[in-house]
């Protein structure tokens, strides 16, 4: 393989990873895409799901929540909507998460509410999946 991929991974709260990898895997809406270095430049939203950075051995894991990615001769840069790193993940606060959510669709008494609820426990459904 000819060098490395520079990789960044950055969420509204931080920058969570920023980083020469030898490959990422991104959940797209389109599907998944596997990115080595010299990948042909895209930009794709992302699909709720779990990145998965590559380094040597070395396996990272990260849920993303929407977004976008960004591939150019620069590298990949992944936007998250929400990112949270797989050791982070807590299944009984995503169960409470999504016992709230069912709750929040219930009480809702709008479209514009069901579906901001509804989205919302889609995306909890697929981090509770992704564990």
């Amino acid at each position: 393989m000819a060098g490395k991929l520079p990789f960044n991974l950055v969420s509204p709260e931080k920058e969570l990873i920023s980083a020469e990898v030898d490959q990422v895997d991104i959940p797209s809406t389109e599907g998944w895409i596997g990115v080595l270095p010299n990948h042909s430049p895209l930009m794709t939203t992302l699909a709720p799901g779990m990145v998965r950075i590559l380094d040597g051995s070395n396996e990272k894991r990260v849920f993303v929540r929407g977004g976008f990615a960004e591939i150019s001769p620069a590298g990949l840069t992944v936007l998250a909507e929400e990112a949270i790193a797989s050791e982070d993940l807590n299944a009984a606060e995503i169960a409470q998460r999504i016992k709230d959510a069912e709750e929040d669709l219930a009480d809702a008494d709008t479209d514009a509410k069901r579906l901001a609820a509804n989205q919302s426990l889609t995306s909890l459904r697929e981090l509770e999946a992704a564990l």
